[in-house]
């Protein structure tokens, strides 16, 4: 998440890829949505899979810039995007758009998207 866990500006996309929980993008988020979301993040338990700073420009549109972006860890809550189909080296290349969230779900039920083809987005 980009922002304060009381205060998230926008929300940090992973899904399972390999066996792995990557970064595939973001969604910027609006305030009525930051509200909602504040109140279902959590200091995380135990370690995390991503690290505290994200290089800019690795994640398509993600980074802004020549400055690193800084996350905000927190326990993973599952939330509903929509995204353009454009996907590069492993991630969305446009920002997502927060449908709603989705707290009713673990975040070890969800898979990644599959594409028009029917098999699982390529990397």
């Amino acid at each position: 998440m980009i922002g304060s866990r009381t205060a998230p500006r926008e929300a940090v996309a992973g899904l399972p890829i390999e066996a792995e929980l990557r970064i595939v993008g973001r969604a910027p988020l609006p305030p009525a949505a930051r509200q909602a979301l504040a109140l279902h993040l959590w200091e995380p338990r135990g370690s995390r899979p991503w690290p505290r700073r994200v290089a800019p420009g690795v994640f398509g549109t993600f980074g802004n810039g020549r400055r690193p972006v800084v996350l905000t860890l927190v326990e993973a809550v599952v939330i509903e995007v929509s995204a353009e189909a454009a996907w590069t080296g492993g991630a969305f290349r446009h920002a997502l758009r927060l449908v709603r969230l989705r707290p009713e779900l673990h975040p070890l039920e969800i898979s990644p998207p599959t594409g028009t083809s029917g098999n699982a987005l390529p990397e």
